[in-house]
């Protein structure tokens, strides 16, 4: 969605009723899996001792699309007796070494999902926007595998013939949090590109995916290379006039309509295919109502970039009420309203309805296991009135809500980056809050590493941007100190150590 401030994530494991849930669903999973916690090591032993594959999550708390995952597909029967085929394990963003391990595994976004073999070889990564069907099928086809898909896309690229269900796990791979494992990402569009080229002439629903996941990467490309658009254009309507074909592929349609038609132009009905698919897709009741909302959003999107000068029409923003209602009276425990209701409170708010967003929003504080996130949303709400004020309140207390060692860090960095564009005349505010993110880094194990250090990262630019006139050279300076005094308490051979003293030489730069 357009408006989405963060990426992806769930919950600390744990095995509890979920009659429970409602107490502390944030720190918990669906019952009925042994996840091990953290323990990434002791899974890995144990799956060598068992000699079964690891599958490996990666997320944190407050992530709204993976307490979707843990609503939609981890409380299934048939995950569940899939579970007994691999040692499953948890890894929370905010538990110490987290983020290390996170950076050994090129793991960024939440939430990452990988199959390993017993020894540590990457089998496959699984996506996240999916159906439960076809993350199944995913998951099923990884676990019975004989090569890992990186040998795999080898092996099609050099023109080795590959059995369908190969072609398959190419097609349904994560490409979009791949970080580099199987191919640079740089060479991802036209990897995707040259795969569609070589799917079997019998595997068409294959070569068709691949060929949406090769568009929707050349729409997000900043610099798209020459191709052919009517070719793109005609092959896309033929997705967007089958039914079949959009529901099997309706996580690229929903979440790519936008730049996908950006990218190709409205013409020869583009727009208004897109429009009856994404409709349909909308009143799916098979789609989870996150994907549903999804499709109005997208819907919405479309609507802008055909008539950005032009107020929404009545009818569609009678649709976003209408299905932002239906989703909030429909969504009962605690992992799918941690998905919906921020999804409904973007969507409401990117249609200008920005009280009935925060209407929602607010009536969720109180029994939302991450209420801070919530508040993100009503600081952008705000923001977008022109309540400054009233925005930087609400920075500030989703910072101080905000709970974990990484999750503190990157919102302590929304408020410093907020504290920074709509206040920088209150030097007092901006220091105070860079301080209490320093003071939280110190807190921290593994502060320099994956995220936590992207979230240090950002604070530094915004401080230096703050100052480059030098106007507020003294706090900089003072902030620069105390940034120094955690980076010497690091030992010279933690290779947090250097990364902690460059962020302490460009916060001076």
């Amino acid at each position: 969605m357009k408006r989405t401030l963060l990426v992806w994530s769930l919950a600390l494991a744990g095995l509890m009723p979920l009659a429970h849930a409602e107490v502390s669903a944030g720190h918990a999973l669906p019952p009925g899996i042994a996840w091990q916690q953290g323990d990434v090591p002791a899974a890995f032993a144990k799956a060598r001792s068992e000699n079964k594959p690891v599958f490996l999550y990666w997320g944190a708390v407050w992530c709204p699309p993976c307490n979707q995952v843990k609503s939609t597909i981890f409380n299934r029967p048939d995950f569940i007796a899939a579970a007994r085929q691999f040692v499953p394990v948890y890894l929370d963003g905010d538990s110490d070494n987290a983020q290390q391990l996170g950076e050994k595994f090129k793991v960024r976004g939440y939430p990452t999902m990988i199959l390993f073999r017993p020894d540590g070889t990457e089998i496959t990564r699984l996506p996240g926007e999916v159906d439960p069907q076809r993350y199944l099928r995913t998951l099923q086809l990884g676990l019975v595998t004989v090569k890992p898909v990186k040998t795999l896309l080898a092996d099609a690229l050099a023109g080795k013939p590959l059995a369908a269900d190969d072609w398959q796990l190419l097609a349904d791979y994560a490409w979009d949090v791949d970080q580099g494992q199987i191919i640079a990402e740089s060479d991802v569009t036209v990897t995707l590109a040259q795969l569609a080229q070589r799917v079997p002439a019998d595997q068409a629903a294959t070569a068709t995916r691949l060929q949406l996941k090769a568009l929707a990467a050349l729409a997000g490309d900043k610099q798209p290379p020459a191709f052919d658009k009517a070719e793109a254009r005609a092959r896309l309507l033929k997705v967007l006039t089958d039914d079949k074909l959009g529901r099997a592929n309706a996580d690229i349609l929903i979440y790519a309509a936008g730049d996908i038609l950006k990218l190709l132009g409205d013409a020869d009905g583009l727009s208004a295919g897109f429009d009856a698919q994404l409709a349909r897709l909308s009143n799916d009741d098979t789609l989870a109502w996150g994907d549903r909302l999804g499709a109005v959003s997208a819907e919405l999107g479309i609507y802008k970039v055909r008539h950005p000068k032009q107020a929404l029409p009545a009818s569609l923003l009678a649709e976003v009420k209408s299905k932002a209602t239906a989703a909030d009276q429909a969504s009962v425990n605690p992992y799918q309203r941690q998905a919906v209701i921020t999804a409904a409170g973007e969507l409401l708010a990117d249609a200008g309805l920005l009280d009935e967003s925060d209407k929602l929003l607010l009536g969720e504080l109180k029994t939302s296991h991450a209420p801070y996130y919530h508040m993100l949303i009503l600081a952008s709400n705000a923001k977008e009135r022109g309540d400054k004020a009233a925005a930087l309140d609400w920075y500030q207390k989703a910072y101080q809500a905000a709970e974990g060692q990484a999750t503190r860090l990157q919102w302590g960095a929304s408020y410093v980056g907020g504290a920074v564009e709509l206040a920088p005349q209150d030097a007092a505010r901006v220091e105070a809050a860079a301080s209490a993110v320093f003071a939280d880094a110190a807190k921290s194990d593994s502060a320099f590493y994956e995220r936590s250090r992207r979230s240090l990262e950002r604070v530094a630019k915004r401080l230096r941007d703050w100052n480059k006139e030098g106007a507020h050279q003294e706090a900089i300076g003072r902030l620069a100190g105390q940034l120094s005094s955690v980076c010497e308490k690091l030992p010279a051979a933690d290779a947090q150590k250097p990364v902690c003293d460059g962020l302490v030489k460009n916060l001076k730069s």
